[in-house]
């Protein structure tokens, strides 16, 4: 599997604890130093606008995509590389997936999760087989974590669910994710569908 383009969800809201933006700093440096191209939400507030930053100072290729109704709101970023304006919400995921070759979760509010749970069905469902990682900044994504188990163990998700996305605990871990510089694969997510009862 070859991951030259990674799409980033996380939050455009301020002011927001600074580790957060720290790690969004930090991930933008490296993903640019990794030589990754970045996919994201075409803002320039909040975490968003850290991690586009940094990627651009690094050297990283960004594209922003942004529906028309938020270029006020996120603050459209007009220094990227590449901009696609979209008409919808919807119009935004599915170019933010198709432009991706892997999915990068950090902290974030409802349009997050919103992003994230979107890729997260659709791999659930075989739409894709794309890497989906949840990077767990001083365990901000542990009660949700926590929520996918209680919706597993009622029944209500299959334990796949678990299994079709990789949790670590830093920024750090995740570039090593996406260069291959991590000893633990990617699960087959195929396999894992296919597999299921």
């Amino acid at each position: 599997m070859t991951i030259n383009a990674v799409c980033v969800y996380c939050g455009a809201a301020s002011p927001v604890e600074p580790l957060h933006g720290e790690a969004a700093e930090q991930f933008g440096t490296l993903l640019g130093e990794a030589g990754l191209a970045l996919v994201y939400g075409g803002g320039q507030a909040g975490l968003m606008g850290a991690v586009a930053d940094a990627a651009l100072s690094a050297g990283s290729h960004v594209t922003g995509i942004i529906p028309r109704h938020l270029q006020v709101r996120e603050r459209i970023h007009l220094g990227v590389q590449s901009m696609v304006v979209v008409d919808d919400m919807h119009a935004r995921k599915r170019e933010m997936i198709q432009r991706s070759d892997a999915f990068v979760v950090l902290p974030g509010g409802l349009g997050t999760l919103d992003e994230s749970f979107e890729v997260l069905t659709w791999k659930r469902l075989g739409l894709h087989a794309k890497p989906v990682i949840i990077v767990n900044v001083a365990g901000y994504w542990t009660p949700l974590l926590t929520l996918l188990d209680h919706m597993i163990d009622a029944g209500f998700a299959h334990p796949f669910d678990r299994s079709n996305h990789v949790v670590v605990r830093d920024v750090a871990e995740a570039i090593a994710r996406l260069t291959g510089d991590h000893p633990e694969p990617f699960p087959n997510a195929l396999s894992v569908l296919d597999s299921r009862s």
